[in-house]
């Protein structure tokens, strides 16, 4: 019986979790649940899993979840906060924590749970894209054991040698490491209507079913940015053995290259219950309740290379990787304000792109050495996108 903490309870990754470990009671109990807002339904949760304990981080949200435990006499206690996140994923009753907190939010907890040694199911990007090294110098120092769960790390994870070694990447015969992304749901729509670009066209991805904010990130492609500066450290591979190739059908989810010319890819449905229940069991394999797919109706697969002109976001993920840590922290934060100022429908779809640019060189490169920088970039980087989006605004 496994033990575990799902951090973003409330969200399609968290959910899709509670869904794996409903159908194998057996194997699995669930110590806490966190939410940001969502204090109903993090409670509709705590009445079905019976946490030990369900956390909220929004003041109001912990109000309202502590009255509707009692109604519905909960044992589950009740707590709020960063403190308490970082507890619940930290505390020695834990086997694995769900990091599956959206945004740069996420980056505590979910540190938390590396120092304490635990396996973590990584669903939060920004945990490498802000720290990289630090936290995989953390994870190795204190023996956490990290299993990607983006469906195309996770592909990458299960393609790779079984025996591979944290940055062996060449000295085990890989010559690249191949993101597949499906273009998002402006793959095929002309550049010059970009402008006029709403986020509910934003948000209604073909093939994924995901939160507004990483929906927006996929239609810009820098949730492949992002996905491109992550593999860049969980894999310990250099920028350039990195290559993102359009695969619009999603059943292809990632592959590895070898230098004798072998591919190998890892399929299945569009579903993140895959990668989830591999990342639970691991190295078994349990059942998800995912369709199998049949090959007889798979439609023709097709891959190309991303214009760059289409996705400027992606370009700038990729270039930022290359400039360093300080680059990819800010570049994560003046992209969550943007992303939030597009959806509010303060500022146009292309405007994303130009808001993220212009901060990336409004700001100074750093040496990252502690966390506690990386919050100062972070914080820096909102303070500069917000200053550009407001004189974009009253301009």
């Amino acid at each position: 019986m496994q033990t575990i903490t799902i951090l973003g309870a409330t969200g399609s990754i968290g959910c899709n979790t509670l869904d794996v470990i409903a159908r194998h009671p057996d194997r699995y109990r669930v110590f806490a649940i966190t939410a940001n807002t969502q204090a109903q339904a993090l409670i509709q949760q705590a009445q079905k899993f019976a946490p030990r304990y369900a956390v909220l981080t929004d003041a109001n949200a912990y109000e309202e979840a502590k009255t509707l435990a009692v109604q519905a006499n909960l044992d589950t206690e009740i707590l709020y906060g960063t403190e308490a996140l970082n507890a619940v994923a930290s505390d020695q009753a834990v086997d694995a924590v769900m990091a599956a907190i959206v945004g740069a939010a996420g980056l505590l907890p979910t540190m938390a749970a590396v120092r304490a040694g635990k396996r973590v199911l990584l669903a939060n990007k920004e945990a490498l894209v802000m720290t990289g090294e630090l936290f995989i110098n953390a994870a190795k120092h204190h023996n956490a054991q990290i299993i990607p769960i983006d469906s195309e790390h996770n592909a990458i994870f299960q393609a790779l040698p079984h025996d591979y070694v944290y940055g062996e990447t060449h000295q085990k015969g890989i010559a690249k490491l191949l993101l597949t992304g499906s273009g998002g749901p402006f793959l095929r729509t002309p550049l010059e209507d970009f402008a006029n670009l709403t986020p509910d066209q934003a948000c209604a991805h073909p093939n994924w079913d995901m939160g507004r904010k990483i929906s927006v990130d996929s239609a810009t492609m820098m949730n492949k940015g992002l996905e491109f500066i992550e593999a860049r450290w969980l894999f310990g591979v250099e920028a350039d053995d990195i290559e993102v190739v359009l695969h619009p059908q999603s059943t292809i989810h990632s592959m590895v290259q070898y230098i004798d010319g072998s591919v190998i890819a890892q399929l299945g449905q569009p579903d993140m219950r895959t990668p989830i229940a591999y990342g639970l069991a691991y190295p078994e394999r349990i059942d998800a309740g995912v369709s199998h797919l049949d090959f007889s109706q798979l439609a023709d697969f097709t891959f190309t290379k991303p214009c760059m002109k289409r996705y400027p976001n992606l370009a700038l993920a990729i270039a930022a990787c290359k400039a360093g840590q300080a680059a990819t922290t800010q570049l994560n934060a003046a992209n969550e304000i943007a992303v939030e100022a597009f959806l509010a429908e303060q500022i146009r779809f292309t405007d994303i792109a130009k808001v993220n640019e212009q901060a990336l060189n409004q700001l100074e490169p750093i040496t990252v050495s502690s966390i506690q920088q990386v919050l100062e970039i972070d914080k820096s980087a909102r303070v500069v996108a917000k200053q550009i989006i407001q004189a974009q605004m009253n301009g």
